[in-house]
C-alpha cells in the first residue's frame, strides 16, 4: 500500500530518496496517549513495502497536553538505516515492515478502550 502524498516529506538517506509521512490526526489510542505515534516511510521512486515506525513518545496532537518531542529526519534516517538492516527491502512487494521503536513509553492510565 502506498503512503499518501499529500503531506509526506522527501528524505536522503545513503544516496537513495525515500517518503515519510506522520499521520495528520491522532488516532483514539493516540489522542488519549494510551499508544505511541507511528509514522511511516516508503521508497520514492519504486514504493514496494511500508515501513511502520513505533515511536517511543506521544502523538503531536493528543487530547491531554502531554509533552511531545518532535520527530526529526536524523531520527527518521536512524530509524531507516536500523530497518534496513533488519531485513526492510523497500523496493520489493510486501507486508508492513514494523520498526518498534517504543522501549520507554509510558502510556497514561485510565478506561482501557471499549470499556
Amino acid at each position: 500500500m502506498a503512503l499518501v502524498k499529500k503531506g509526506s516529506r522527501h528524505i536522503t538517506v545513503d544516496g537513495t530518496t525515500y517518503r515519510w509521512r506522520l499521520r495528520g490526526r491522532p488516532t483514539y489510542c493516540q489522542g488519549l496517549v494510551w499508544s505511541p505515534l507511528t509514522y511511516a516511510v516508503e521508497h520514492a521512486e519504486t514504493p514496494g513495502t511500508t515501513l511502520v515506525v513505533i515511536t517511543g513518545r506521544p502523538h503531536p496532537d493528543n487530547w491531554l497536553g502531554a509533552p511531545v518531542d518532535p520527530v526529526l529526519p536524523s531520527g527518521v534516517a536512524d530509524s531507516i538505516r536500523a530497518a534496513l538492516a533488519g531485513g526492510w527491502t523497500p523496493e520489493k512487494p510486501g507486508p508492513p515492515h514494523l520498526l518498534d521503536r517504543s522501549e520507554g513509553f509510558v502510556a497514561r492510565r485510565g478506561p482501557a478502550p471499549g470499556s
